[in-house]
């Protein structure tokens, strides 16, 4: 059998506030077309199908009709797809009963009996082929959250364990329901051990406040295939070659200027079998003027070369400026929105660099020193830390300005 492991699409996101349904519903129309080419029989969607848990209409409307197309163009297309930490999981879920008739498997969540058993018949979802057969059990683990994976007792640490637990005793219960001919498959959603993360996975890993790593090991060897989600650059973990990220379609920050957004395709018998990725069409450029932050005055110049908005050639592409200031400019975005009018661009992001402080060190700055300074003291020490040189005269006259207008107003 043949499958497609794509993940982490992300409908209704935004890129930096410009949005993009038309590049999502490009790569959904690559998608049906690449399914028929590659003759898919079955197609894996590892989380973060959507950008938000509260999608809008149109979002759910384009996420459906895929479905509809996909089906339509491929009637013995089977879908598995599970929820991600983006996505609702029950709102997700919810059409579930419909979607099934059309081989179209949804998990988002962990069901539990009254003893809060987990119900790993619920996670467990069978493949058939051409004959009606099952030919593969797919473990379809959604995003974990608290709550969703076991307890285990007298453990350091008790999401990793955890989650290790639930996959361990439903590959235990897969393996009680295999028979002869038939293998096995996993879906995940999670952060594994040094997995190489992008500039948004950074975000994200920030915002979820560290999220713990999950070890290759915690997939049984005898699982043919893991399919994962969350991390958005395509790679293998643990050196093997049937763990993998697919990565997201789109690109999801400017780090990923060169990179090649891929879905992976492979046949899979007993063993797994001409694994290889296919790669995503660049619907919308990323470009950066200029490609390493240069003076304001050589960044204009750079700006008013660019092609004018005439040029039907090519795709508005996002741009990124780059520029190294020695202090602050106020009008740094008016000045490079001038420089850009009538420009075959979109202004997505501004990345200011300053000169790197020749001070190493830093000041740890305790609640009681902090209470002693000034605002004067403050004002000096951050304006320093950003900028790596003493506050200007003129602006320190300002700010001295504006403090004794704020301690004459408190009077």
């Amino acid at each position: 059998m043949k499958i497609l492991h794509t993940a982490d699409w992300h409908i209704g996101q935004l890129f930096h506030e410009y949005d993009r349904t038309h590049e999502h519903q490009q790569f959904l129309n690559w998608l049906v077309l690449t399914l028929q080419i590659e003759q898919i029989d079955v197609l894996l969607i590892s989380g973060d199908v959507f950008d938000i848990s509260n999608p809008s209409a149109t979002s759910i409307k384009m996420f459906y009709t895929f479905l509809n197309q996909a089906t339509k163009a491929n009637p013995d297309l089977q879908i598995i797809i599970t929820a991600g930490n983006h996505d609702s999981a029950s709102r997700l879920e919810s059409p579930k009963p419909l979607l099934e008739s059309s081989n179209v498997h949804i998990i988002g969540l962990v069901e539990k009996d009254v003893a809060g058993n987990i119900d790993y018949e619920k996670l467990l979802v069978p493949i058939h082929d051409a004959s009606k057969n099952v030919k593969i059990w797919c473990l379809a683990i959604p995003f974990l959250r608290m709550g969703d994976y076991p307890n285990v007792l007298n453990c350091t640490n008790p999401y990793t364990e955890g989650v290790t637990m639930l996959y361990k005793e439903a590959f235990e219960y897969a393996v009680s329901n295999q028979q002869d001919g038939q293998t096995i498959i996993a879906m995940g959603h999670l952060h594994t051990h040094h997995a190489e993360i992008s500039d948004m996975d950074k975000t994200e890993r920030l915002i979820m406040g560290g999220v713990e790593c999950i070890p290759a090991t915690a997939f049984h060897p005898d699982i043919k295939y893991v399919a994962l989600g969350h991390i958005h650059k395509a790679q293998r973990i643990g050196g093997k070659e049937h763990i993998r990220y697919s990565g997201s379609p789109l690109p999801m920050s400017f780090s990923e200027i060169n990179y090649k957004h891929q879905v992976i395709v492979f046949e899979l018998d007993s063993e797994v079998n001409n694994l290889k990725s296919v790669e995503i069409p660049v619907f919308v450029p990323l470009q950066r003027v200029p490609l390493i932050p240069k003076p304001l005055h050589e960044v204009i110049a750079l700006l008013e070369q660019l092609p004018n908005i005439d040029d039907n050639s090519k795709a508005t592409p996002y741009l990124e400026v780059r520029v190294l200031l020695d202090g602050p400019e106020p009008a740094l975005r008016h000045k490079i929105e001038t420089a850009l009018t009538g420009k075959k661009v979109r202004l997505a992001k501004i990345d200011v660099k300053y000169p790197e402080s020749t001070q190493h060190t830093t000041e740890f700055i305790t609640q009681e020193k902090l209470s002693e300074l000034q605002p004067l003291d403050v004002f000096n020490k951050v304006y320093k830390s950003r900028y790596s040189d003493d506050v200007p005269p003129i602006i320190m006259q300002l700010f001295k300005q504006v403090a004794n207008e704020v301690n004459q107003t408190g009077e």
